[in-house]
């Protein structure tokens, strides 16, 4: 595994009368799984300037079409909230993978290079806490799949997971989004396919007993399956936080839900 570092930029930001001053990088991880290196953006809490001590992470995952800088344009309050609550954010690059190891391009193995060489390169570079209990992983639309798929596959690095207006079942979506580009035709590939929706991952959730946080605008055009999780995972007795709330698939939608997210996982760091 080979990795490299190089940082990109760095800005350390005034917020209000208290003059907090996290601090926002971007970083190059290269790696044998993807084409080319990957960019990731990083936010660090005050803190950590003056403490030996460890945060909690959380990862976030764009959506279709989005990258490393998305999450920071929907929610410009993520450094303020990485101080209040005193933890690192990471949100890497999805490049519309669906953020699994693709079937038909070797050069586009999101899960491998997720679980071998980020996560690591994260430990080893910010003072993050290598620990699933402090660990946390959601993501909107395509990264709201990402974030539970990698995370129900991954117990031992994550042990919390959300997603938001998240793509959990894609079987009814066989044309769309580049899927087909990762798991090769539907009607070529059904078992693959069914083996790597969320949706029918829930013997594997309920087995893992991580915490779970998910929601979906009511007018979203996700809204059925993601109903359809919160109704399996209730049959299933897997303890979880459902939210449906008016809206759609949107960047107004995206920023107000992080919100929501980013307190439970900050709650569950502090074993509430």
């Amino acid at each position: 595994m080979k990795i490299k570092r190089f940082i990109l930029s760095t800005a350390a930001v005034a917020i209000g009368l208290f003059a907090s001053a996290f601090s926002t990088d971007t970083v190059v991880v290269a790696t044998e799984y993807l084409a080319t290196p990957m960019k990731v953006t990083v936010i660090t809490p005050e803190a950590a300037k003056s403490t030996q001590d460890k945060f909690p992470t959380v990862y976030l995952l764009n959506g279709y079409g989005g990258d490393y800088t998305s999450w920071t344009t929907i929610q410009p309050r993520l450094g303020e909230l990485a101080d209040t609550y005193g933890m690192v954010m990471v949100m890497p690059d999805g490049r519309d993978s669906w953020y699994i190891n693709s079937t038909t391009d070797p050069k586009m193995q999101m899960e491998s290079f997720f679980t071998e060489d980020l996560v690591p390169f994260i430990d080893s570079h910010f003072p993050t806490a290598a620990d699933p209990a402090k660990r946390a992983i959601t993501g909107l639309s395509m990264g709201g799949h990402g974030g539970m798929y990698l995370a129900t596959r991954h117990p031992d690095i994550w042990g919390n997971m959300g997603s938001t207006s998240g793509g959990i079942n894609i079987l009814p979506f066989p044309k769309k989004w580049k899927l087909e580009k990762a798991l090769g035709a539907y009607a070529d590939n059904p078992k693959i396919w069914e083996e790597n929706t969320v949706i029918n991952m829930v013997p594997r959730i309920k087995e893992n007993g991580q915490n779970i946080i998910f929601d979906c605008g009511s007018e979203d055009f996700f809204a059925e399956i993601n109903n359809d999780l919160h109704k399996k995972l209730l049959e299933a007795k897997v303890p979880h936080d459902y939210i449906s709330r008016p809206g759609t698939h949107n960047m107004k939608y995206w920023a107000n839900s992080i919100l929501y997210q980013l307190l439970y996982f900050h709650n569950k760091f502090q074993g509430k």
